[in-house]
Parts: structure tokens; sequence; C-alpha cells
């Protein structure tokens, strides 16, 4: 993993003044790359934006190009400061004709999964929160939400359009930091992980408002001692590469870890990377022993977060070489910066 630099960061726009990070990412039409960063005004109300950017080495430049979505739907709005629409990831599902964006809406209720669908990745149509109830799991704080590109088969046998997703603990959600000291003393498998949810492949292409109704979930990667101890969430949409001589999904997670430093304990969100069975991408084949990024620079280090890299946009750069990609990132959850992932063996 081999950092590019800045891409983005805060403008002067007061829509901006808590930050643009975290974006999704899309190809489009004639090759043009564009992103979806997470815009954070005053109070902690966020926005999906939407630019337009064009890469020479080191350098990107930036098109703002204004917003794919504003908060405005009642899941996405409450009378007290911290709602909108969150940390998005965009796939391209072929068997849908359109771009799906998942991502976090936070109003009266907390942080939930939404989803919008798009023809041309400008406009964007709402099709509202992921329906949990029909997995016999109980509904509550979910975020994270990252879907694969093509149908799979869920454990139960069925075909399936899939998303990665990690619900909440509620310790978590009121006071992360505070909660750290008893996310210790569960066992790993306890703490917030991420799962796979299913949703039936023909209702979807045949009403894109089932592609809310959620049928399976099961937990595929659970935190670990070997580092993301307190918590693993998804990061990119999940992309084909050859693994083994086969073909499997790969994907960028994060996880977050209690720092010793010998001063004040803080924690570090990382980057890794998961592949997973092809038809069966709840059979993980491969998890980082050790994370391929940490925060080292400055805007890592320091933010509005400290210690943070949070992966959320993949581009497939084949033009470069065979398993060759450029990862886009939020930096201290303040600004995005991109590295260059190439996976030489395997």
């Amino acid at each position: 993993m081999r950092r590019l630099g800045l891409v983005m960061q805060p403008d002067g726009d007061p829509k901006e003044a808590g930050g643009v990070l975290n974006p999704a990412a899309l190809r489009g039409r004639n090759d043009e790359l564009l992103l979806y960063p997470r815009c954070v005004a005053e109070g902690n109300i966020s926005r999906v934006g939407i630019a337009r950017v064009a890469q020479s080495g080191k350098s990107f430049a930036v098109e703002r190009l204004g917003y794919a979505l504003q908060p405005k739907a009642r899941y996405e709005l409450r009378e007290r400061a911290g709602y909108g629409c969150e940390d998005p990831r965009v796939t391209y599902v072929a068997v849908l004709e359109a771009y799906v964006m998942a991502y976090t809406a936070v109003g009266p209720n907390g942080p939930r999964i939404a989803f919008a669908l798009s023809k041309d990745g400008y406009h964007w149509r709402r099709i509202g929160l992921a329906d949990f109830t029909g997995t016999g799991n109980p509904a509550g704080d979910d975020k994270d939400a990252a879907f694969f590109p093509e149908p799979v088969l869920s454990p139960s046998g069925t075909r399936c359009l899939a998303f990665y997703h990690r619900p909440m603990l509620h310790l978590s959600s009121v006071d992360g930091r505070a909660a750290v000291p008893m996310i210790e003393r569960m066992p790993f498998e306890d703490r917030e992980s991420i799962r796979i949810a299913y949703v039936p492949l023909e209702p979807a292409r045949k009403d894109s408002a089932k592609l809310l109704d959620v049928c399976e979930s099961v937990q595929v990667l659970s935190p670990d001692a070997r580092w993301g101890s307190i918590k693993v969430g998804a990061g990119t949409p999940p992309l084909r590469m050859r693994f083994n001589g086969s073909e499997a999904w790969m994907a960028l997670f994060h996880g977050v870890d209690i720092i010793e430093d010998g001063h004040k304990p803080f924690l570090r969100y990382s980057a890794g990377i998961v592949i997973a069975e092809l038809e069966r991408p709840d059979r993980v084949l491969y998890r980082s022993p050790e994370p391929v990024m940490v925060p080292e620079t400055r805007r890592e280090r320091r933010g509005v977060v400290d210690n943070v890299v949070f992966p959320t946009g993949i581009d497939s750069r084949a033009d470069l070489g065979e398993r060759t990609y450029d990862v886009y990132y939020g930096m201290g959850d303040c600004s995005i910066g991109a590295a260059r992932l190439t996976i030489e063996n395997g």
C-alpha cells in the first residue's frame, strides 16, 4: 500500500466546516472518476457530495458538483444536532442496471442503513431503510454497509444480492471511548463485527423497494487479538480478483485498537484486507494478519478524530497492472487521501 497524497480537504464552505471525508468512488462514463464524500457542516450535519476527480501522479484536481443526497427523509432528520447522510459506499450492480449507494442515515432512532439508486451516478433516488426483521435479529444501530456487485448464495442456498454491514453495540453508540473497558472484557465474537446481509434476488429485480427486505444476516469477521481487537467494520465494496487460482471477492475493512504508548491510551483505526469465496462470501479465505495501513501522516494522526485511516472507496486500476487498486480513505475524520494497493502474490 503506497500513499498517493491528499485528494480533498474542507474548502471554506460552511457545509464542510466539520470535514470532508470517507468517500464512495465509482468509475463512470467516459472513464471519469466520481467521489461521493461525506461533507459535515457545523452541528455534525452530514451530506453526501459529488466530486469529479482527475489524477496526475500524486496530484488530484477536484471539481465539486454539488450533492448526491442532502438530509430530507424522516430517517435522516432529528431535532438535536448530529444527523444526515453519512459514509456512503457505491457499487454498480449489473443485474439491477444501476449504481447502489449504501449509506448511514442518522435520524430520530440513531444510525440506520439506507439505500439509494442511480442510473448515471449523478441523480439519486432514495429507496429507504434496510429492514432486518425477516432475519430474526434485533433491529438497531447499524453502519458500514457495502454491496457486492453480483448475486451470491446465502448460507441457506438462496440466490441473493448481498451487502456487508456492522450492527453496533448499544454501549458503544452511547459513548464509544468510555465503552472500551467493557468491550475488552467481552469475547471477540460478541464485539462489533462484520456481517453479510442477504436480499432475495428475484423480488429485488422486479421491484427496487424489495431491495430493503433482508432475509438472512450472518457474522463473517470478528475482532481479533492480533489487530482490530475492539471492533471491525466494512470498508470498501468488494471487487473480484484471482486468489490461489480461483475467482474470489476482495475488500478492505477497518479495525479499531486501543494503543498503549506510555502516555494516554488512544484508539487507532487501521485498514486490512479480507478475501472471501465468490459464490459463498460468508466463507472467508484470507484476512490480513496485520494492517496494510495504519495512521502515519500528520493528517491521519491529527484531525477531528485522531489516528484514523478509514477506507471507503476503491477503483480498479487494471490499466496499471493486474490486481492494482486505488483506495480512497478518510484521514483523521477530516479530509480524504488516496493510496495505491498492489497485490503481488496469491
